[in-house]
């Protein structure tokens, strides 16, 4: 995710019974936080072994050949078929067909971030600049133990497993490109609803919904921006249109169109987040680069962002002199998250059944962005909750007054593995079950029926 997720969570209980003291042991204890019961054993070890192993080796938005690879093998190992490539880039799509019954598919993103690690763990990462500090590390081993778990207990439930494995997530690009390019849905069915989960710096062993009706995260667009000057030398500058003065101008610019564009109620956020220009301090460039994104919970508030935005980089480039007019490329976007009222009172019930209710917290909108929205293309309902990843020892620290808990895309970001692994793999089959039918040996009708919610759709559609 675009994810400088800041979770404002009602206030969580002290995890006094979470595994909070060794990062990345798989204690099978019987517990997947407190409230919860983990996993079996070998398959939390062979979940934690994927999870290590990809955390060690991350690749960046489009380079996702090795860990793609991971996922496809294990998924092929649990019985699903699988096909890789799907889209432009390095989607895979895995499927379990368990006899009649709604699909249901279960996404996890497969990039990491241009972060330099400073976690000083054992298993950190080895490739220099690259880091899966925003936890998808993680959801994907946690997907993996989930689909273990179903497909070692088939008699309990019918219906299809519809699993994604999504690149370019942190570019926002990768959900489009499996849906349209890819024709995901032409392939291998639309499905009767979708399910994500993100970590976050919540307590390990806990999950956080949103109140119904209300957005998750933020909608987003990512743009590019070239600003053009007349290049010469520094000690000339009379002679030279400076594209880094015109930069540094824009950025400043910028930073007050938030305020101006949107009502404050809006929550809208604009940020630049690259500026690039030049190579030594003796010489002119020719040209300067901008990349910003704009964050709003509404498409108009985005659309008076973007417009507002692009005044400012033409009106500082105009006032420069600049011999050519700037370009400002959309490179992505990507709607608020909703998840489906209906599936997320259900999936919380199911997640407060297997975690105790005060394990399952409120999450209040954040600024934050995914392309997850876009599979709910068609009418899928879907489902996305947060799951935390920090340990009891800094959480306690943090709310002491200590140092604070490291979020997501900070080169000190480190899931407590010991409990978030477990909890996402429950959290995650846990709500796959709401949506599957029953089996011989499933029980009654679950709490959500995708008939009654009128998502049901003909077979092959």
């Amino acid at each position: 995710m675009r994810c400088e997720v800041v979770a404002a969570a009602r206030t969580a209980k002290d995890t006094d019974g979470a595994n909070g003291e060794g990062r990345a042991g798989a204690g099978g204890d019987g517990r997947a936080g407190p409230g919860g019961m983990s996993p079996p054993r070998p398959l939390l070890h062979a979940a934690l072994a994927l999870y290590l192993d990809l955390h060690a080796h991350p690749e960046l938005s489009g380079h996702e050949h090795r860990t793609a690879g991971l996922l496809a093998a294990r998924l092929a190992e649990l019985g699903l078929t699988v096909t890789r490539a799907v889209g432009g880039g390095h989607g895979v799509v895995g499927v379990l067909r368990n006899g009649p019954g709604p699909t249901v598919l279960l996404r996890t993103e497969l990039d990491a971030l241009p972060v330099t690690e400073a976690t000083g763990l054992p298993y950190a990462s080895t490739t220099p600049g690259v880091m899966h500090a925003c936890g998808h590390d993680l959801h994907i081993a946690a997907l993996t133990g989930a689909v273990a778990l179903l497909a070692a207990d088939r008699e309990s439930w019918r219906g299809t497993l519809l699993v994604v494995g999504q690149p370019a997530e942190e570019t926002l690009s990768g959900a489009r490109s499996m849906l349209v390019e890819g024709r995901l849905y032409e392939r291998f069915g639309t499905p009767d609803a979708a399910l994500a989960q993100h970590t976050a710096p919540l307590p390990a062993g806990t999950v956080a919904h949103a109140p119904a009706g209300a957005p998750l995260m933020a909608g987003s667009i990512a743009a590019d921006v070239t600003l053009y000057g007349r290049g010469g030398h520094a000690a000339t500058p009379h002679l030279t249109v400076d594209p880094v003065l015109m930069a540094a101008a824009t950025v400043l610019g910028l930073q007050p169109v938030a305020a101006h564009a949107t009502a404050p109620a809006e929550h809208a956020v604009l940020t630049v987040g690259s500026v690039r220009a030049g190579e030594r301090g003796n010489v002119t460039p020719e040209t300067a680069e901008l990349s910003l994104t704009a964050r709003a919970f509404t498409d108009s508030a985005l659309d008076r962002l973007l417009a507002a935005a692009t005044r400012v980089v033409r009106g500082q480039a105009a006032a420069a002199g600049a011999p050519r007019d700037p370009d400002l490329t959309v490179t992505a976007r990507s709607p608020a998250l909703h998840p489906d009222p209906a599936l997320t009172a259900a999936v919380r019930r199911a997640h407060e059944k297997a975690f105790g209710a005060d394990r399952v917290l409120d999450t209040a909108p954040a600024t934050a962005t995914e392309d997850f929205p876009h599979f709910a293309a068609g009418g899928v309902a879907t489902a996305y909750w947060l799951l935390g990843t920090t340990g009891v020892r800094e959480w306690r620290a943090a709310r002491s007054g200590g140092a604070p808990v490291e979020p997501n895309h900070a080169p000190g970001f480190a899931p407590d593995v010991r409990t978030a692994l477990p909890a996402g793999i429950t959290a995650l089959a846990t709500a796959a079950r709401q949506v599957l039918a029953p089996g011989p040996d499933g029980g009654g009708e679950g709490p959500w029926s995708p008939v009654a919610h009128g998502h049901v759709r003909e077979a092959g559609s």
